[in-house]
């Protein structure tokens, strides 16, 4: 197995591994973000995921031992702020947060759709943190996501960019509901709401063409 092949596997296995612990956690009512940010300790959590990756993907347990050398430094890793902070995350495009009782495919429903917060990097984790604690307090919508610090070829400029995600782009007093609390958290210059279907289509704002369903 070659260099590229190596490291793309090893994205392979975090994203995995990440998915995995995030399941862990909600389903004993935990998150991430609260155990880190409490310097509550989840050994016990982190090391009976990776024996779920193990017992279940034993090829991309490796990958992901070869990367990081041991599981606790994946624990030092995460206690520092990956996967909490966006300035903190390298090993993932985004930080995912669903609402509570939200199923994680929701996001990807086409009729769903999101407003969209550009953030300058040095206030994105403030932002994240605001958005992210009203998701789970079910002030928002069904999710929410914030892209990260690690490179992203897809990106058009340095800024981050927070999606607040709603069930249904038609629902508009829900759409403005969320629009509504997002501006009592502080997020108020205008700002546009993309539904899904053009996500799914590949359409992108460009110069004389606008994709967004709302602004406001």
């Amino acid at each position: 197995m070659d260099e590229v092949d190596s490291e793309a596997l090893a994205d392979v296995a975090y994203g995995i591994f990440d998915h995995l612990l995030t399941r862990r956690l909600q389903t004993q009512g935990k998150y991430l973000c609260a155990l880190v940010e409490g310097g509550v300790d989840f050994t016990a959590d982190l090391n009976d995921t990776f024996g779920q990756l193990t017992s279940e993907y034993p090829q991309l347990a490796e990958a992901l031992l070869a990367r990081f050398g041991s599981v606790d430094t994946i624990y030092r890793m995460l206690c520092g702020g990956e996967g909490v902070l966006p300035s903190k995350t390298t090993q993932m495009y985004w930080i995912v947060q669903d609402a509570p009782g939200s199923a994680p495919e929701a996001i990807e429903d086409e009729h769903a759709g999101k407003w969209l917060i550009f953030q300058d990097p040095d206030v994105a984790d403030d932002a994240w943190k605001k958005v992210r604690d009203a998701t789970v307090a079910h002030d928002l919508g069904i999710s929410a996501k914030v892209s990260t610090a690690k490179p992203n070829p897809d990106s058009r400029d340095s800024r981050r960019v927070i999606y607040v995600y709603t069930k249904d782009w038609a629902d508009e007093p829900d759409v403005m509901r969320v629009r509504e609390n997002l501006r009592a958290l502080g997020f108020v210059d205008r700002i546009g709401y993309k539904r899904n279907i053009e996500t799914f289509a590949g359409e992108y704002a460009q110069k004389g063409k606008r994709v967004t369903y709302y602004s406001s």
